[in-house]
């Protein structure tokens, strides 16, 4: 090999060297610690009962408002899990959902600069290929990274109520009680900490407990720095943006997920 030979060799190594296989991205400087699968929940007390989540009807969105394009995301059928409340102390209830992110569908509102007005909602499939490849569950990564990152997970390990903690105690059909619960989030592998205030409606038929409807009062917010969701290829792998480039991203998109959770769970 002569010399001018070497060195473009040397100079497409150089510039392949950041997709080469033996190179790691490095994580968000935000990013919360990796974590394996949340552990299954389980009952607080013997007074616990059971509720499985009904798979059809349930359903998780969110909003991401940034200047020139808010993002909407829904996923029907998505949810899956178990709530244990304990009906005599709803302060000791826990419970484990799952979020199936392969159900998730992306729109978006676009203008053209921050004084025109929002155009009609609409989907991009492009889009929606992009956002499953900043979440690594794309056409392209292998079946054991998407394993890995297809299921949000909600772990509850805390509840609160400024209202009456017995619901054995209340009256009627329909016995509702507002809550606020705190638990651990996993989404990408990252499990930080969240609180959500939610409704509870419990249905009874007579002193029997047949179901719980389940609605949050206000968005949660979700970070994507703090779960290393950020552009990616195909096959998972960070995309190198310039600063002009991150700049305009920044106006199309939010750095925050807005998300709400609406589903029954009905007893065992």
């Amino acid at each position: 090999m002569n010399r001018a030979q070497t060195t473009l060799l040397a100079l497409a190594l150089t510039l392949a060297a950041p997709h080469l296989g033996g190179c790691e991205d490095k994580a968000s400087p935000g990013a919360a610690p990796t974590s394996s699968a949340l552990a299954p929940a389980k009952p607080k007390t013997e007074a616990s009962r059971a509720f499985g989540v009904e798979p059809t009807g349930n359903k998780v969105s969110f909003v991401m408002d940034a200047p020139i394009e808010k993002i909407f995301g829904e996923a029907e059928g998505a949810i899956a899990g178990e709530v244990f409340a304990d009906l005599e102390d709803i302060t000791k209830s826990t419970g484990l959902l799952k979020v199936d992110l392969d159900k998730l569908v992306l729109y978006q509102q676009k203008r053209e600069n921050e004084a025109a007005a929002f155009g009609e909602r609409s989907k991009s499939d492009l889009q929606n290929e992009h956002a499953r490849n900043w979440l690594e569950i794309g056409k392209d990564v292998s079946e054991e990274t998407k394993g890995k990152n297809r299921f949000v997970e909600l772990k509850i390990t805390k509840v609160e109520t400024d209202g009456p903690k017995s619901v054995l105690g209340m009256q009627g059909a329909e016995r509702k009680v507002v809550l606020k619960v705190t638990g651990d989030l996993r989404l990408h592998e990252r499990t930080a900490p969240k609180t959500a205030k939610i409704e509870a409606t419990f249905r009874f038929e007579g002193d029997k407990p047949v179901s719980v409807a389940v609605k949050t009062l206000e968005p949660v917010g979700v970070s994507l720095e703090e779960h290393d969701v950020r552009p990616r290829d195909t096959l998972g792998k960070i995309l190198q943006k310039t600063q002009e480039e991150l700049s305009t991203l920044g106006k199309k998109v939010s750095k925050d997920a807005m998300i709400s959770l609406d589903f029954t769970a009905k007893a065992r």
